[in-house]
């Protein structure tokens, strides 16, 4: 194989993503020596009230696919409606501070995970500037430095949520599915905040259609010379697939795959100019933001 290098994201999005999965994957990202970038849910779980996506195509085979009441727990799947909505982040903040201090690269993936994923078209700039506020201010008081960086859930945007985006100085945001670093347009608007896309599907979208036992083969293919980038959940590879998830990055070493984090991987890349648009991805219930 080539020159490839490899980001690994980490979106975290519930309570026992953050509780458990984060503290697997810094183990498992220790004994490789490897860096990543991670993205946090800081407010409260309502991962409950993500059911109300049934309706959507795809989403109930998505959800028998990646088994998801062993992935996220049957109480997560009641978390903000017949179960109160915990406080992820306040619930152990000494877990943002240990991954800053093992030199990850931190940064906002939400507040309320669940209400800007499906929410994002009908929240004004106002309400899209507070649930990011409410974000940017508890990082920094448990982290005792401002966020940089941000990730949407869900890879949902629109103009009003890149134009906050702006107005918080992020140096990067990771917001969109797509194939190089790039500086967005979007709706014949262009912002100034470089996106580092996801280039890779994630584990819950092809999990059930390949064996799991054939996992770590499919992506190794998938890899190129160049950038990559690999959105990974706290609750997947940092739960019940977190050995496949090890055991891929054994594989990725011994393919002589180059680690780096997404804010390095700006800086080693020359950016592109490129519209996004909301599209469609095999596996993934609904749209989402694509590189075009």
């Amino acid at each position: 194989m080539g020159n490839i290098k490899l980001a690994i994201k980490i979106d975290i999005d519930t309570l026992r993503g953050y509780l458990e999965g984060l503290p697997k994957l810094l183990d498992i990202l220790n004994e490789n020596k490897i860096k990543a970038s991670i993205f946090f849910s800081l407010g409260p779980d309502n991962s409950g009230k993500a059911l109300r996506r049934i309706f959507r195509k795809g989403f109930i085979s998505k959800m028998l696919r990646t088994k998801a009441p062993t992935a996220y727990g049957i109480k997560t799947l009641f978390y903000g409606t017949l179960l109160p909505a915990p406080m992820i982040v306040k619930s152990n903040p000494d877990l943002i501070r240990r991954s800053i201090s093992e030199g990850h690269d931190c940064g906002i993936h939400s507040w309320d995970h669940v209400y800007w994923q499906d929410n994002l078209p009908k929240l004004t700039r106002e309400i899209i500037r507070n649930e990011l506020q409410k974000a940017m201010e508890l990082y920094e008081k448990i982290a005792g430095e401002r966020a940089k960086s941000c990730a949407a859930p869900g890879w949902q945007v629109t103009c009003d949520s890149l134009r906050v985006q702006d107005e918080f100085n992020f140096d990067y945001c990771s917001d969109v599915r797509g194939y190089a670093p790039f500086m967005p347009e979007f709706d014949g608007v262009t912002f100034r905040t470089p996106q580092v896309p996801s280039t890779l599907p994630t584990m819950d979208e092809v999990l059930g259609t390949i064996p799991a036992e054939k996992l770590n083969d499919y992506y190794i293919k998938l890899l190129h010379d160049g950038l990559n980038v690999h959105t990974i959940h706290t609750e997947m590879e940092g739960g019940m697939m977190s050995e496949t998830f090890r055991e891929f990055l054994a594989k990725c070493r011994d393919n002589n795959v180059e680690f780096m984090t997404l804010r390095e991987a700006l800086k080693s890349s020359k950016l592109i100019n490129s519209r996004i648009e909301m599209g469609n991805l095999d596996g993934r219930a609904g749209k989402l933001a694509v590189q075009i």
